[in-house]
């Protein structure tokens, strides 16, 4: 049974057009079976109907010849009594009065046609042989005995026919069936041909380097419905790669401090030797930048899986002063910079988890210190529904012209300032502060340096 299964699989065409031919090819094959037998059954019906007519008028010519009204029966001679008695028997009731020249008595076709004869009736009969011959009875009624014309006549001509017809049908089946294959093979082609199209675009075309999709004009609506299933495919998998691409530059960007700071201890470690108690500051500082690590990515991670299988129930709360304590404590300002931190309140709910808080703070934190003059002042207050954090700095501001690319992934400001930032900071910022209900914006009518504004849910 296997075996079979996979022979009839290695017949089976593997491409999508051999195998529509095939199909077509097979139907065509049976309803052509049916026509055909069909057709050769209806023509030998009409050609055994011809015969059966050709012998009752040869009958009822004969039974002209033929005389029952006295006591006996009598067989008339006639003008065409030669054409009359081929292949006619005559009978008195059971009783042979007559028969053709060639007939041998007990052959066969004699005791076919007896039999016949001695039904008395309107009966045909076809005796078989090697050629075979269809007989058929006339009764005629007479006035004491009646008599039985018997007439014969040789099929051979008409399986002649039957055979021609047959063969002639065969023939134009396998025509028939040729063309089918070669026109079915044409017309799925040409109609395939659109897919082919399509299938070469999508393997030349880059998900995310192009822009270019199927649309669904100008195509069948089956192949429109396709084009616009593929190209929502192609939207997705190119939204996909962008956000993982922005999630690598996220990582990479927000790692890099810390991995600074680990860098630098390391250095200073090895400069020169070093006391026990300096060797565990060094290592604590190393451990502390190691944990921001794994909480900088814990956090993007857990926010890049929009469709966790397992969500949290309830939203987490963060008291934001210490937070904000501790990200200026580690955010480093040179000797020139005074950092200041303003809150109305020692207690400030905010309603996201604490390393959430410090990843949307950081950057603006970091570009604050690295682009201030002599002063950053953070700010916390507490608003209906909501947490504002004021970040300001007396530096030179963001240019007029660069505002509206302010919070675009890779953009900044001005490439040759000395700094390695990537531009990805800002974006960050803003997108984790929606993710939550919050906002991050940007004062344009500040001056001079520059205002962001971080608003969050409240606890």
């Amino acid at each position: 049974m296997n075996r079979a299964r996979r022979a009839l699989r290695r017949l089976t065409p593997r491409t999508l057009r051999g195998r529509l031919s095939l199909v077509a090819l097979t139907t065509a094959a049976l309803l052509m079976t049916v026509l055909t037998v069909a057709f050769n059954a209806v023509m030998d019906e009409h050609l055994q109907h011809q015969a059966d007519a050709e012998l009752r008028n040869r009958a009822a010519a004969v039974t002209t010849t033929v005389d029952t009204s006295g006591p006996r029966v009598r067989v008339l001679e006639t003008v065409n009594d030669r054409l009359l008695d081929t292949n006619v028997w005559i009978y008195a009731g059971s009783r042979l009065l007559e028969k053709p020249p060639s007939a041998t008595a007990g052959s066969p076709l004699a005791r076919a046609v007896d039999r016949l004869a001695a039904q008395r009736g309107h009966v045909c009969a076809t005796a078989g042989g090697h050629r075979p011959v269809r007989l058929c009875s006339q009764p005629i009624p007479g006035r004491t005995v009646g008599a039985t014309v018997v007439t014969a006549l040789d099929l051979a001509p008409y399986r002649s026919s039957a055979d021609t017809l047959l063969l002639g049908s065969l023939v134009l089946d396998a025509v028939m069936l040729g063309c089918t294959y070669v026109l079915t093979r044409l017309a799925v082609g040409r109609a395939l041909r659109p897919v082919r199209t399509m299938t070469d675009q999508a393997t030349q075309w880059s998900a995310v380097g192009s822009d270019d999709r199927f649309g669904t004009e100008d195509h069948p609506v089956e192949l429109a419905r396709l084009g616009a299933s593929l190209d929502a495919l192609l939207d997705r998998i190119r939204t996909v790669l962008v956000h993982e691409q922005q999630l690598t530059g996220e990582l990479s960007h927000e790692l890099r401090t810390p991995l600074t700071r680990i860098v630098m201890e390391l250095d200073w470690w090895r400069a020169r030797p070093r006391t026990d108690a300096q060797t565990r500051a060094t290592q604590e500082v190393i451990a502390e930048a190691a944990r921001s690590m794994r909480t900088i990515c814990d956090t993007l991670l857990d926010d890049a899986r929009e469709y966790a299988p397992h969500p949290a129930s309830a939203p987490a709360t963060t008291d934001v002063v210490p937070v904000l304590g501790r990200l200026l404590e580690h955010v480093g300002p040179p000797d020139r910079v005074e950092v200041t931190l303003e809150t109305e309140a020692r207690a400030l709910e905010a309603g996201v988890a604490p390393a959430l808080l410090e990843r949307i703070l950081s950057p603006l934190l970091a570009n604050a210190v690295r682009y201030a003059r002599s002063r950053v002042i953070v700010s916390a207050r507490r608003l209906p529904g909501a947490v504002r954090i004021d970040v300001v700095d007396d530096g030179p501001g963001v240019p007029e012209a660069f505002v509206h690319e302010l919070f675009q992934p890779g953009r900044r400001a001005d490439t040759g300032d000395g700094h390695d930032g990537a531009g990805l900071g800002l974006p960050l910022a803003r997108r984790l502060a929606r993710a939550v209900g919050g906002e991050v914006s940007f004062d344009s009518g500040h001056a001079p340096g520059a205002r962001f504004t971080i608003s969050i849910p409240a606890g």
